[in-house]
């Protein structure tokens, strides 16, 4: 760091990657050299620009030479990251990714493939199988259900069929279709003008459903058609018949479209994911009937391996896979080609998975839908990948691979990572968990804090120079004896939610209590039935019970959640739920899907800053209201832009790039709009000010100071209160969602529910989040979150630890009491990592 290289010999012949002036996103023209062949962990608080090091300047450059290498149209198939800003990277090897992302959006992908596991399985059917007689040999591609050749032609290969019956749209069908017996016909004015082409073809919309006739009901319901009628709003069917015949003008020609015609139309169609959920409720999802939900067709579903067909193979675990094909094998005599080619693959298949099992995710099956497993098991499972192919001298690039990762599966996450490295490749970890950390061969710490306070590489050395550096904000927690304020006295709870009959995935019939009124940890071994029971089980039944809606969800999850898309987490409540009003499910999910939705937006913070706007004399005079000074709405944002303060240019083969508005010059507004001031400051200075600089500048107006000081405590400060939902962190948008609880101030009876709420952030930002989660609790509320995390667990009140295993080996609650009750329970893998908080082993 304290010398400029020389020449680009000399930097790559010295074993360093050597950067020299990066300015991504906040990082301040850093100049930092970090060592190849070694475990080197970029570390600091939560935005402090770890990850525009890592991923936003060295992987991004990376990319962008390797692709200089490819044809101008093979380019265009790359998802390619931004440019980076930076003046100098030397000495910079082939790099691979490895983000916390689910590969792509197709409900298609699966462990298998992305493995390729299914490939190898596939082969052996075709080459091994055993086939029934007068069936020819089939190709590997005829036992995928992705290709033409193998899948199952009434389902083409999903397993399910979506069928829209006349129940499930006319739910009550003694109301008549004024009283909107056709449920799921579009609401306001599209039904209304459905309803009104009947009046004109002389349906009675008065009379109930069921006393329609047969031929009616179903061409309404049925119909392909789409005829175009006259339509008088308002007008009974003789009072039409009369105006037809007096050739009066109708006040439009209305289209009909079919209910089941138009819920297929908007299933398939529509950009609304909103629309798309809504449709989809009057649509009933089954097993297809022809292939059972096994998604293939049916001669690829008569050759058998080891006694079962491909399907029920990939139904597995992959443990199981590798016991079932390996005893099937050793029963096999080794002379024939068939045997000799069942050996080689199965033997291939038990050392992919075997890496994968090293890695504590033996528990997963193979026909897994990729979109239901966590950040985290998908990051491994593309590890265990990269540990298999053998590849030498790749930099990895990690994006926290512990995370979601219990204590006891971090040992098999070290080791797969040592073998990496010892292989002669290089990793680079963006990291918080302190295991980790301690292990690292090399530290780049970056700070000293986030957003435009941070962005400088404090410390780039050997881990133990870090013990040097006052301004680190990592270095007391990798060093400290005890770094962990001691845990308080745990709370007694004032009452008891119980639930029982609990299922969903690897819970099967489980009963289970949960404190009111204290702060209770789940915890429990990677794949264990953490996630299930609270991210699911528990906001599903309990909203469900409070007749409240169901927390959204992830488009894909909502059709992938399990083998039957149609079905939902189980279970009832027995007790307590008299003493709850409200369900809040805080997550680490985006605030907002565009770019349109900024912190301002989602706390409501700028509805209130733009009435302030609006009560200024200029506009008043200019009779402008709250909604010019919206970006979101024509009345006053920039008309070339829309309001997006910047415009897309599309280059083809290069990554697109985003450039100012040339008319509002990334204002975003009107220039009359942006002539109105407050306190000498337009609409968009506000947006461009930090938390911190807002919370000066309207100390003295009690509506924004309330939401500011919230967001600032919560160690926000940094953001800036137009920045974009997209550009915020998992766990910068958690904490945003707690923030506007927080400044709600509603006092008692709330079930906070938070699915491992430290994933992403620095133990200085998890200290921060562990304080306002007492808050709640202090306020009279109930906190239950899934984590991983000792520190925050060993200062909670209450914990549930499951086990004892992972997939079919866990679901059951092992131990429960105070964390150093649980901290002492003998049959706990949680125990001995709870234990060293506690004076008591």
């Amino acid at each position: 760091m304290d010398h400029l290289p020389t020449s680009d010999a000399a930097t790559r012949d010295d074993g360093f990657v050597h950067v020299r002036g990066a300015r991504e996103h906040n990082l301040k023209d850093v100049a930092v050299d970090v060592p190849r062949d070694q475990l080197v962990v970029f570390t600091g608080v939560s935005g402090s620009g770890k990850s525009s090091l890592a991923f936003g300047t060295l992987y991004a450059e990376a990319q962008r030479r390797y692709l200089e290498s490819v044809s101008p149209y093979a380019r265009r198939l790359f998802q390619q990251m931004p440019v980076p800003e930076v003046d100098i990277v030397d000495g910079l090897p082939p790099a691979i990714a490895l983000q916390q992302q689910r590969g792509g959006s197709s409900g298609r992908s699966s462990v298998g493939s992305i493995t390729t596991l299914s490939n190898l399985l596939r082969m052996l059917y075709s080459r091994a199988g055993t086939y029934p007689a007068g069936l020819a040999r089939l190709e590997a591609e005829s036992f995928s259900p992705n290709t033409p050749m193998g899948a199952c032609s009434r389902c083409h290969g999903l397993g399910r069929i979506h069928e829209v019956t006349e129940a499930s749209m006319v739910p009550d069908p003694t109301l008549s279709i004024r009283e909107r017996a056709v449920a799921s016909w579009p609401t306001a004015w599209q039904g209304q003008n459905l309803r009104d082409i009947l009046i004109t073809m002389g349906v009675d919309v008065d009379c109930p459903w069921h006393d329609l006739p047969k031929k009616t009901r179903d061409w309404i319901l049925f119909t392909d058609e789409t005829p175009t009628y006259p339509v008088y709003p308002g007008l009974t069917h003789a009072q039409v018949k009369r105006a037809i015949a007096q050739g009066l003008e109708p006040s439009y020609q209305g289209t009909f479209t079919g209910a089941r015609r138009y819920i297929l139309h908007t299933f398939a169609n529509s950009k609304s994911a909103m629309m798309r959920r809504r449709v989809e409720a009057f649509m009933t999802v089954t097993d297809c009937p022809e292939c059972h939900g096994q998604r293939l067709n049916a001669d690829a579903l008569r050759v058998t391996f080891g006694g079962r067909n491909i399907a029920a193979m990939t139904a597995l675990p992959l443990e199981d896979i590798a016991r079932a094909l390996t005893d099937t094998v050793s029963t096999t005599a080794p002379r024939t080609a068939t045997a000799i080619a069942a050996r080689r693959i199965v033997d291939d298949m038990i050392a992919r998975i075997g890496v994968l099992q090293e890695l504590g995710l033996g528990y997963l099956q193979m026909d897994r839908a990729v979109q239901t497993l966590s950040p985290g098991e998908y990051q491994r499972l593309r590890l265990g990948t990269q540990i298999y192919s053998n590849l030498f001298g790749v930099v990895y690039v990690l994006d926290e691979p512990s995370s979601g990762l219990h204590p006891a599966d971090t040992q098999a996450l070290l080791r797969a990572l040592h073998s990496l490295r010892d292989a002669g490749n290089s990793l680079f970890l963006v990291e918080h968990n302190l295991d980790i950390i301690r292990n690292a061969q090399w530290v780049v710490d970056v700070g000293p804090q986030a957003g435009v306070r941070g962005g400088e590489v404090l410390y780039s050395g050997p881990l133990d120079g870090l013990k040097d550096i006052s301004a680190s904000r990592t270095r007391d927690y990798v060093f400290g004896s005890d770094n962990t304020p001691s845990a308080p006295s745990p709370r007694a709870p004032s009452g008891w939610l119980r639930l029982s009959d609990l299922r969903w995935n690897n819970i099967d019939g489980l009963s289970a209590s949960f404190p009111l009124g204290i702060f209770t940890s789940v915890t429990g071994v990677s794949g264990s039935g953490k996630s299930s029971l609270v991210s699911q089980i528990l906001t599903t039944v309990v909203a469900r019970a409070l007749g409240q809606a169901l927390p959204e969800q992830e488009e894909e999850e909502t059709a992938l959640m399990a083998a039957d898309p149609a079905a939902e987490p189980q279970g009832h409540v027995t007790e307590g739920l008299e003493s709850i009003r409200r369900l809040v499910v805080i997550d680490q999910k985006p605030i907002g899907r565009t770019p349109r939705s900024n912190l301002a937006t989602y706390t409501g913070l700028f509805d209130t800053i733009r009435k302030l706007y609006a009560s200024t004399d200029l506009a008043k005079k200019r009779h402008l209201d709250a909604g010019y000074f919206s970006f979101n709405l024509p009345k006053g944002r920039c008309p070339v832009c829309e309001g997006a303060g910047s415009t897309m240019v599309e280059l083809l083969f290069l990554p697109s790039v985003y450039a100012p508005c040339t008319a509002c010059h990334g204002t975003r507004y009107k220039p009359e709009i942006l002539e109105v001031t407050w306190r000498g400051k337009s609409i968009s200075d506000i947006l461009n000010m930090n938390v911190d600089e807002a919370c000066d500048f309207f100390a003295d107006d009690t509506g924004p100071a309330q939401c500011l000081t919230t967001l600032k405590r919560s160690g926000l400060g940094h953001l800036t209160l137009g920045q974009s939902a997209t550009e915020l962190s998992g766990g910068e948008a958690q904490r945003i969602k707690l923030a506007t609880e927080l400044q709600k101030q509603r006092r008692g009876h709330t079930l906070y529910i938070l699915d491992e709420p430290t994933t992403g952030l620095h133990p200085s930002d998890a200290d921060r989040l562990m304080g306002h989660l007492q808050e709640l609790v202090d306020n009279g509320n109930t906190v239950i979150v899934a984590e991983h995390d000792m520190r925050l667990v060993a200062r909670g009140d209450w914990v549930i630890d499951l086990g004892p295993g992972a997939g079919s080996h866990g679901g059951q609650i092992v131990a429960q009491g105070t964390p150093e009750e649980v901290a002492q329970a003998p049959n706990s893998v949680t125990a001995p990592f709870l234990a060293q908080y506690f004076r008591t082993k």
